[in-house]
């Protein structure tokens, strides 16, 4: 139920913004009259693989709006970046082409406060992270993505936390001195781990595994599900539980296409959306037993030891530095939230 009078709260803004003009998209509606009992199609896509659980959840999402909407709403899904990558989809929804993306911090570059979907150590768990979300903090958040980006959440996915792989444990920021370690073309990242001591560098995912083998690098971060899929477990001994990066991402609706469905269609919409959103948790937790178990299996080693504490104080500054000021008081609040 608190899900749900968060998701109802989010959508009210919605449409109030539409109403007086407070969403900036250029958009033209859905495809068919949302009042007359014809049929409307609409277009979702998102950058997962077909066996990944947001295509699963995105899939469940399809079937349940079809199935309460007694066929009325039909939606195409086109995984792998099919209709582009997340910003080139927010514009298209913005103009319009589309209804539905998955996306998450990318959303920042129209909503400042959505970069908090992504800062190392702004949250400390899982707990931590769902009071945020379900909370004042998380509201604002959404509230300036419906106004800023156009487009309205209904409903969210956690992600499985990044944490360091090596081939020594590593307990403390004092481990990393000379440690050459992969992260991706993101500038706080960078400066993070640049801070904490080790000596980062940006690489394509595709190139990890050549450059563990052949030694250019000694480790990265990622989740598990992707320290499974790049076959890093024939490279690397360590799975080191920083958990620097959780995170969540959202399904999101056009503005307009929400806004254009009667009372009814938009009902049964967000009843579809809580219900994905139950259906997505639980897949979660599965996936994330079911890697950490795999990679066990395969030989890695899950070190416990790692004082967080340390690491997040050693990355504060250049979190500090990569953030505006609005979005550092934003990470600080953030941190106060039991």
């Amino acid at each position: 139920m608190k899900k749900f009078k968060w998701l109802t709260a989010v959508t009210a803004l919605s449409l109030t913004l539409a109403a007086c003009g407070g969403d900036d998209a250029d958009t033209n509606g859905t495809d068919g009259d949302a009042d007359s009992g014809e049929s409307i199609s609409w277009q979702m896509g998102h950058l997962a693989a077909e066996d990944h659980i947001w295509h699963q959840t995105a899939e469940k999402f399809a079937e349940l709006v079809n199935e309460k909407t007694e066929g009325q709403i039909e939606i195409d899904i086109y995984p792998n970046n099919q209709l582009g990558g997340e910003t080139d989809v927010l514009n298209d929804i913005r103009a319009g082409n589309v209804e539905l993306l998955i996306s998450g911090e990318t959303m920042q570059n129209w909503a400042p406060k959505a970069a908090l979907l992504g800062v190392p150590y702004a949250f400390r768990d899982s707990e931590h992270m769902t009071n945020v979300i379900e909370g004042e903090i998380g509201r604002e958040i959404e509230e300036e993505i419906v106004e800023k980006v156009g487009v309205t959440p209904l409903f969210y996915m956690e992600r499985a936390p990044r944490n360091l792989t090596s081939n020594e444990p590593i307990n403390t920021p004092d481990d990393l001195s000379g440690f050459r370690m992969r992260v991706p073309n993101v500038p706080i990242f960078m400066d993070a781990w640049n801070e904490a001591g080790a000596n980062p560098q940006v690489m394509d995912f595709n190139e990890v595994f050549t450059g563990l083998q052949q030694g250019v690098i000694h480790g990265q971060e990622n989740p598990v599900d992707l320290i499974h899929s790049g076959g890093l477990y024939e490279v690397q001994d360590y799975v080191n539980l920083t958990e620097h990066v959780y995170s969540w991402i959202y399904m999101v609706i056009g503005n307009e296409a929400l806004e254009g469905l009667s009372d009814e269609l938009r009902e049964a919409v967000l009843e579809a959306s809580e219900e994905a959103q139950a259906y997505g948790a639980d897949l979660f937790v599965e996936e994330i037993e079911n890697y950490h178990n795999l990679l066990e299996e395969l030989g890695m080693t899950f070190n416990d030891d790692v004082d967080q504490d340390a690491f997040r104080e050693a990355m504060e500054p250049a979190i500090q530095d990569s953030l505006t000021e609005e979005q550092f008081e934003l990470f600080e609040r953030i941190l106060e939230v039991e």
